[in-house]
């Protein structure tokens, strides 16, 4: 079982190795690869996650059997283990939905999409800063790749901008990572809590201010105001199943802010306590707020659902910010959640968009142009166009329903129980301050202007009576959606187990010893563990 936390990472990886030797006119092939792959990536994590609930400590996996903190260390805790679930679960939905016909529309889909998963679940499970900013760019460039699959003028002009933001927030990532080891001298998240203590005072500025440029690095991965003008039209110009996915890539921002904050500025340490948390509240206050008006003043379906994630992104970091056991759980509830929902609707938008006779571009988007192998390859299904299910229209229309309830917080739903919980949490203070009111509002506000956004969309694209045919849907369209949607209606039906579990990854966030003692103390192979007889 011990092994199975670096699965993840090797797993797809290995895959993709495989994949390269064979051209796109193996599509079948490729297709059958991939989908075994994240099937079995979901149920390694479904493994890691219920190893770390039953043990109730991090579980150390140490490469080359070297200790910490000189060897790399990959690190499964009830958090991390929580994250692989969610981006296993969302990443195996957007590859069977791009089966449709998303997946030849430019070269070498699935080993793009393997890669962008290894990345982020490498993210999710190493324990130190530098493999870290290594994993980070794995999963980002894998994600150029996918940005610009489908090609066309819109998406071009939306990748190169997204790239060369990255690539910024990569130099700023590598500064801070410099700042931090000059100071500590080490780069082991663990070590570097362990020594917290020991920094002199007059270091303490510069270490806060690698801190700091860290920090920012994360906050533009994870789409924070004003840092956030590249993500909304870069989701809109994805593909569909890429834009699915890619709602899971704010959320690694946001993970390592939550880790490092409870790690390093949780409150262990006086000097340190608290830091940044007023920022990381009244930036993510400003991100709702942008979030909102841009729902409200969006124009299609795609760029209402960018907006989404920066009010689902502004939402977290608030929290994460005013801190506390009940609202980091909550916080954690809702971040599950939001990101099935938003991927839901990432996948449903263009369906609902679509009309019978449009070709399998998106529209608006110019014609890829291929050379003779991958035009082979498309050619040979140029006349798929899916079946025609009877009803369709009642199919989008549940569907689009059921993502709106979600998304607005309505009961009883996922969405209206993480709100409540939050705003729950926000009231059971003796005094309930004003940032608890403003977020209170914020949240309340963000709802009602999605609900009627959306609405109003669902009204015009599916209710509105046309003389167009029924939309064509495919099997492999309507199964996926269904399936984020179910993971969202058992998350509602299993809130209590789940509600429990969220409160232990809440326990051991307010616990950093737990995490440093996992890590610092992992016995290498073939070294008895600690309590064991010699």
């Amino acid at each position: 079982m011990q092994h199975l936390i670096v699965a993840p990472v090797v797993l797809p990886i290995a895959v993709c190795a495989v994949m390269l030797a064979f051209n796109e006119r193996r599509r079948m092939l490729k297709r059958a690869l991939s989908l075994a792959t994240t099937a079995a990536l979901m149920v390694i994590a479904a493994l890691i996650l219920w190893q770390a609930d039953k043990t109730g400590v991090p579980q150390v996996y140490l490469l080359g059997n070297w200790s910490a903190p000189f060897g790399i260390v990959l690190v499964a805790d009830r958090l991390s283990a929580m994250m692989l679930c969610l981006v296993s679960v969302l990443g195996f939905t957007a590859l069977l939905y791009s089966f449709a016909r998303w997946d030849r529309s430019g070269p070498r889909f699935h080993v793009l999409f393997l890669l962008l998963l290894a990345g982020v679940n490498g993210a999710f499970l190493t324990g130190d800063l530098f493999n870290l900013f290594v994993f980070f760019e794995v999963l980002l460039a894998a994600s150029y790749g996918l940005i610009l699959h489908g090609a066309g003028e819109e998406r071009t002009r939306a990748s190169l901008h997204y790239i060369t933001i990255n690539i910024a927030t990569s130099l700023l990532f590598l500064i801070g990572v410099a700042m931090i080891y000059a100071v500590t001298g080490t780069l082991n998240m663990a070590d570097l809590a362990a020594r917290m203590a020991t920094v002199p005072p007059e270091d303490l500025m510069l270490l806060e201010a690698g801190a700091a440029v860290l920090g920012i690095a994360f906050l533009v991965k994870s789409g924070i105001w004003p840092l956030s003008f590249w993500l909304v039209r870069t989701y809109a110009a994805a593909v569909p199943p890429v834009a699915a996915v890619f709602a899971v890539m704010t959320k690694v921002g946001i993970y390592i802010v939550l880790r490092l904050n409870s790690l390093l500025f949780g409150g262990a340490w006086a000097e340190t306590a608290g830091f940044a948390d007023n920022w990381l509240i009244w930036a993510g206050f400003a991100t709702i707020a942008f979030g909102v008006l841009g729902i409200l003043s969006a124009r299609t379906l795609s760029r209402v659902a960018g907006h989404y994630v920066l009010v689902s992104s502004g939402t977290l970091l608030a929290v994460i910010g005013m801190g506390g056991l009940e609202l980091t759980s909550a916080m954690l509830f809702y971040l599950v959640s939001s990101t099935l929902s938003v991927g839901a609707l990432y996948l449903i938008i263009e369906p609902v968009e679509r009309n019978a006779d449009e070709d399998d571009i998106i529209p608006g988007l110019e014609e890829p142009v291929f050379d003779d192998e991958y035009t082979g390859a498309i050619e040979e299904e140029e006349n798929e166009k899916g079946i025609v299910i009877p009803g369709s229209i009642a199919v989008l229309g549940g569907g689009f329903i059921f993502c709106t309830l979600l998304l607005a917080g309505l009961p009883p739903l996922s969405g209206f129980i993480a709100k409540f919980a939050i705003v729950d949490a926000l009231f059971s203070g003796p005094v309930i301050s004003a940032k608890a009111w403003i977020l209170i509002t914020l949240i309340i506000l963000s709802g009602l202007t999605t609900l009627v956004a959306l609405t109003r969309a669902g009204i015009d694209l599916i209710w509105t009576p046309a003389e167009d045919s029924p939309v064509h849907l495919n099997v492999t369209e309507i199964v996926p959606i269904g399936l984020l949607l179910a993971a969202c209606l058992v998350s509602m039906i299993l809130a209590g187990p789940i509600f429990s579990y969220m409160e232990a990854v809440a326990a051991d966030l307010g616990d950093a010893s737990l995490y440093i003692d996992a890590v610092m103390n992992a016995p290498r192979a073939g070294e008895p563990e600690m309590g064991e007889a010699l």
